[in-house]
């Protein structure tokens, strides 16, 4: 697996049952996965000389990021190295300008969009929206590696596009969707085509960053929620996605779903399936780009919460353990071995039940005390 993060952490552990040798390409040893894993190559995945060397005596490559040179996977295709998701997949993850125009070429429901040259080409696009006024504000985003709320600003004029433009990148311009609330549709596909869905979540964000999921998404009707799974499974069979997809989708107030963004690799809107569903995300996704049957990805639970815990102003996260673990002997706590910051993903809860209200709350309560935003 190329990357060392948390992602590549939960995968190896997910392999670890089905004795899969695991090795991974690490930018430093203090990553998550690098503390965990026994195979780690410390190396950047920008070179390809060190690329080539890391997938050496590899069955197959994956990843727990989308920032690999589409041209340095093709050259270890080349090479003939299985690369899953393949680089005419993963491109589609990595440029969101080549995801838009492929989506809308297949049909995709999407936001307006195009890609803009200038803040005067910014206002150009709003104004083509119609309605009242200038048409601001619009999303704006760099192409590539953009995560998390990097990358993406909100526009109210022409002035205040001009950021977007200085690191000299292409940026997409979005229409502003009036949605509801976001949805997230979690598929895995293998190679010879056999796929799972998982149920739609909702995911709430806190400034830009995936605060809460829910699975599954409360009052969606089944209607929706049916065609959200479609879409994703049809977009993964469409662009040759094999591993494990994730669909971030608008619910818009007149009950319709656009494609938000793309990710192929495990995914935050699908930590809730490690101790919610039958097979995990990361299990699936293992079985996948290893070309194994596909596990059940049906919920063990009526209700499954997961909430991250951000790094606060208490940098030892593990005293929080015994209030928290004795206050709810059913939660679950993962942590990623990081360096505690504020506003850094450091971990997250799990918890199910019967009743949403009972379930969030416990989780909600577990990541508040563990950041120290809740004392008692």
């Amino acid at each position: 697996m190329v990357g060392g993060g948390q992602l590549a952490r939960m995968t190896h552990e997910a392999g670890i049952p089905l004795g899969i040798r695991f090795k991974i390409l690490s930018d430093t040893p203090q990553d998550s996965a690098a503390q965990v894993v026994g195979d780690v190559v410390i190396g950047d995945y920008r070179d390809l000389d060190t690329l080539r060397e890391f997938a050496r005596g590899c069955d197959v490559i994956t990843f727990d990021h989308e920032h690999v040179p589409t041209e340095h996977l093709r050259a270890l295709e080349a090479d003939g190295i299985p690369v899953r998701p393949g680089p005419d997949a993963l491109v589609h993850a990595q440029d969101k300008g080549v995801m838009r125009a492929r989506l809308t070429e297949i049909g995709v429901p999407c936001p307006r969009h195009r890609i803009v040259t200038d803040p005067a080409d910014v206002a150009a696009f709003a104004a083509e929206g119609g309605g009242e006024g200038d048409g601001f504000p619009v999303i704006l985003k760099t192409v590539r590696g953009g995560y998390d709320g990097k990358g993406v600003w909100f526009v109210r004029s022409e002035a205040e596009a001009r950021d977007p433009f200085l690191a000299g990148v292409p940026v997409l311009a979005e229409e502003m969707v009036d949605f509801t609330r976001e949805l997230a549709a979690n598929v895995v596909r293998s190679p010879h085509g056999q796929a799972v869905a998982y149920p739609v979540v909702e995911s709430r964000q806190v400034d830009g960053v995936c605060d809460t999921v829910i699975a599954p998404a409360p009052e969606l009707s089944e209607e929706l929620s049916g065609a959200a799974q479609e879409l994703a499974l049809r977009i993964a069979r469409e662009l040759g996605v094999t591993g494990h997809l994730a669909v971030e989708l608008f619910e818009t107030r007149d009950g319709r779903i656009l494609v938000n963004e793309l990710a192929m690799r495990p995914h935050n809107s699908g930590h809730w399936t490690q101790d919610g569903a039958v097979t995990s995300q990361f299990a699936n996704h293992v079985r996948a780009v290893l070309d194994l049957p596909l596990g059940d990805p049906r919920p063990r639970a009526p209700w499954t919460v997961m909430v991250n815990v951000l790094g606060g102003d208490y940098p030892d996260m593990y005293q929080g353990y015994l209030h928290c673990m004795a206050r709810d002997p059913q939660l679950t706590i993962h942590m990623y071995g990081k360096d505690v910051k504020p506003g850094r993903k450091v971990g997250h809860v799990n918890t199910y039940g019967d009743e949403l209200g009972e379930v969030l709350e416990r989780a909600r309560h577990a990541a508040g005390y563990l950041r120290g935003t809740i004392v008692e």
